[in-house]
């Protein structure tokens, strides 16, 4: 769309935050409207059973994972693809540990869709985060949690802890929590996009320390229909989701990265800072593709160069700041949409 030509990335000219609505034919609409209404009910029913009963009850990883695995199917995710970074396919099995996120280590990974945090769930289980642009720290919040991020505003300020059932931690301090019982997931962009780019990390990764083993995982969608960059989109997204005869999943996961070649000054310097808000410090609007990069940490910048590439996307020159006055844009093309009508 012309008229947000503005938060496109300079450098590449990629608009992470449009939607993306692949065209239907008439025949395609007419089967999609079927399908919806006929998975409608049983998806609502596995996926609210599971939310607000069977995941509070001591059921079994085993029992648990297999009813995440039943509601994604209904769905219509019939098919994953995944790979590991310098793996072979059909050699996973044979791989060592070290090349698989477990417990104890850290999964950074795109959020584009509230289907991230099924998939996740299903597979690692993971204590889920939510990161904000402006703070170091990071709030646990639960499956349904994670699933909602997917739809929430953008915001600058640190994680919300009012409504919340806990305070806010960092990273390492989660770390020291959880110890090797659980795998940490988090979502560094703090907010939504389509897929078509890696926006400006917030600056949560910053207090690890380098013993924590940390793998990027990419996550993209096809047909994209069911990205959310544009909040609030419940009905959509749901619609896209169950009207499709399938949609398929790519995976993949890259190789660890730890917090080692920051050095032990910028850890000391950051641990040594005693406020956990982070200003951004960057324009609005986009700029060209590396200018600014060097305001984050040099873990952040790792982290971003290899989802980039294992979700063969760019890295963009965009954040928070710009999907805050993007969807301020587009609430108010809305609403004088609905005006002229």
């Amino acid at each position: 769309m012309e008229k947000f030509s503005q938060y496109r990335d300079r450098g590449t000219q990629i608009a992470p935050f449009l939607p993306i609505t692949p065209p239907r034919s008439t025949l395609q609409t007419l089967t999609g409207l079927l399908l919806f209404a006929l998975r409608l009910p049983i998806f609502l029913s596995l996926l609210l059973s599971y939310l607000l009963i069977l995941q509070h009850l001591p059921i079994g990883a085993l029992l648990r994972k297999s009813i995440l695995w039943s509601i994604l199917l209904t769905s219509g995710i019939w098919w994953i693809d995944l790979q590991v970074e310098n793996v072979k396919k059909g050699s996973l099995s044979r791989q060592p540990k070290s090349k698989l996120p477990t417990p104890g280590s850290i999964l950074i990974c795109t959020s584009t869709s509230p289907l991230d945090a099924l998939y996740l769930s299903a597979i690692f289980d993971p204590v889920f985060t939510v990161s904000a642009a402006g703070s170091r720290r990071v709030q646990v919040v639960g499956l349904l949690g994670a699933i909602m991020a997917a739809f929430a505003p953008p915001g600058l300020g640190g994680p919300a802890s009012a409504a919340a059932a806990a305070p806010p931690l960092t990273l390492a301090e989660l770390c020291k929590r959880y110890g090797d019982s659980r795998i940490i997931a988090v979502f560094p962009e703090a907010t939504t996009t389509n897929g078509r780019g890696v926006l400006r990390f917030a600056p949560s990764l910053d207090t690890l320390h380098g013993d924590v083993e940390i793998f990027p995982v990419s996550l993209r969608y096809s047909p994209a229909d069911v990205t959310t960059p544009v909040p609030g989109t419940y009905g959509y997204t749901l619609f896209a989701l169950l009207s499709r005869p399938t949609h398929c999943i790519r995976v993949r996961i890259g190789e660890v990265l730890r917090n080692d070649d920051g050095g032990e000054k910028e850890r000391e310097e950051l641990a040594g800072d005693s406020s956990d808000t982070v200003t951004d410090g960057f324009g609005g609007g986009g700029g060209g593709e590396k200018e600014g990069t060097d305001r984050q940490s040099k873990l952040s910048e790792r982290g971003a160069e290899a989802l980039s590439r294992i979700a063969r996307s760019k890295r963009l020159n965009l954040g928070v700041k710009e999907k805050i006055a993007f969807v301020e844009a587009w609430g108010r093309n809305k609403q004088g949409s609905s005006s002229r009508h």
